[in-house]
């Protein structure tokens, strides 16, 4: 369990998130198309799992904005953004931005992906939405960065992302 803030007050997360070395579980998550994926749809590609609580949020739209004009400079990379919002939401949010290097993913059929990653948040106001952390995948699958953002209303550490995505 990992111990974050939401306005200086202490919540919680069900676990922790996979440790950097390790293969990434597998997720089933759901597009703005209603089409399910799951990491085997970006195989061969470098991945940044953007975790939010909310793109209706102005901290996760940042993230989901700096993340799609920064990693489109990264040849065979991806960026998920994943939240609990529904997808056509999140899809209406994305194509209003103009975002075309995002993909927004959905926990709509399958809740599996908070706990697998230790990132559901498990008390406080925001119980059983996702907190806010990112993962670098590489190639394989492998976890090469993870950050549990210490508080919900900070954005994540921008550089330090972007470099272990460069590998």
């Amino acid at each position: 369990m990992a111990t974050i803030t939401l306005r200086g007050n202490p919540i919680h997360t069900v676990g922790e998130l996979p440790a950097a070395g390790t293969t990434a579980p597998d997720f089933n998550l759901t597009k703005g198309n209603m089409q399910d994926v799951s990491l085997k749809d970006f195989e061969g590609k470098r991945k940044v799992l953007n975790i939010v609580p909310s793109l209706d949020t102005a901290v996760c739209q940042a993230s989901a904005r700096r993340f799609n004009t920064e990693a489109d400079q990264v040849p065979n990379a991806v960026v998920l953004v994943i939240s609990n919002d529904l997808p056509m939401a999140q899809k209406r949010f994305c194509e209003g931005e103009g975002l075309k290097n995002v993909i927004p993913l959905s926990e709509l059929r399958s809740r599996d992906f908070g706990s697998d990653y230790g990132v559901r948040i498990s008390d406080g106001p925001l119980s059983g939405m996702l907190s806010r952390a990112v993962v670098v995948l590489d190639e394989q699958n492998k976890v090469v960065y993870t950050e549990q953002v210490p508080e919900i209303a900070q954005e994540p550490n921008y550089d330090r992302a972007l470099e272990a995505l460069k590998g």
